[in-house]
């Protein structure tokens, strides 16, 4: 039988669970591996939420807090979770992707590739997965460590592959199938307002002005998960990030039972694949059928 092992690259502690957590969980109780991986440790984020009980630790120890919080939510999930160790890049005032001038120095977004992705080759290899999940070019938003975090990932995947790279870091693999989180997408928020709206739900509102913010986007989704039975799972993994999400944060929550009618499904997007598949997908795993090593003839 074949192990099912998914790897997901996330720029910050919480990321992970905005962007698959019900993807995550769908999966580890399906038997599969799931491990997450963190590039930094969210250490020049912001507390967003003004209701923080561990205000005082936030303001004296952010980063401490932040790893405690991912501790709460790797264990709702149920993945394994790795840290990369870099340094949050945060996010400069008037920063465009041409400006790197304005990053502080040794940040994550600064580093180079060869060397910031050597442990995320060592993860690859270690764990052996059929499925990488990460950001598309543009990062899901054009924060200088989300676009880090797709460079950094897709120069890892195709390094773990070649031999000649990182000799030291175990044996080469490669992933057969590479995704984009696409789970913010105009379809999903517009079939959950019509929802809303249908039955004169007091959320509709908030989720006219999320619809109206999202509606010149493509939709570019290949694959819709599941997940209905995880909603509840993915908002108490979101919840375990206080400092980042208030826990009636109308970004990130909306009512369950309306989107387990409405769009039950995380979304992503098919890039490259080694196995053969058909569209529209409903498994991140279709096509996989064996565990050898697709880089070998």
């Amino acid at each position: 039988m074949t192990t099912r092992r998914l790897l997901a690259v996330h720029a910050h502690p919480d990321d992970e669970s905005s962007k698959g957590a019900a993807t995550y969980a769908h999966y580890v109780r399906s038997g599969a591996r799931v491990t997450v991986v963190s590039c930094t440790g969210g250490e020049r984020g912001d507390v967003q939420n003004e209701a923080l009980a561990e205000r005082a630790m936030a303001d004296r120890d952010i980063a401490g807090l932040r790893r405690r919080e991912m501790a709460g939510a790797q264990q709702v999930m149920g993945v394994e979770h790795r840290w990369l160790g870099y340094t949050d890049s945060g996010l400069p005032e008037n920063y465009t992707r041409d400006r790197s001038d304005l990053l502080p120095a040794n940040c994550f977004a600064l580093i180079p590739l060869e060397i910031s992705a050597e442990p995320l080759v060592r993860v690859i290899r270690e764990i052996r997965p059929q499925v990488l999940v990460t950001y598309d070019e543009n990062g899901g938003y054009p924060h200088p460590d989300h676009i880090r975090t797709h460079e950094l990932s897709m120069y890892a995947w195709e390094a773990a592959a070649d031999p000649m790279r990182y000799p030291d870091q175990g044996e080469p693999w490669r992933i057969p199938k590479v995704y984009y989180d696409r789970i913010f997408n105009s379809r999903k928020i517009g079939a959950v307002y019509d929802a809303l709206l249908a039955v004169g739900h007091e959320r509709a509102a908030d989720m006219a002005e999320l619809r109206e913010w999202m509606r010149e986007r493509p939709f570019e989704a290949t694959t819709h998960v599941h997940v209905g039975d995880h909603l509840e799972v993915r908002d108490a993994a979101l919840r375990s990030h206080a400092s980042q999400v208030a826990p009636d944060d109308k970004f990130f929550f909306w009512p369950n039972d309306v989107q387990r009618e409405a769009w039950p499904y995380e979304d992503f997007q098919l890039v490259t694949s080694a196995v053969e598949t058909s569209m529209p997908e409903s498994d991140l795993f279709a096509g996989i059928t064996s565990d050898e090593n697709p880089n070998e003839d």
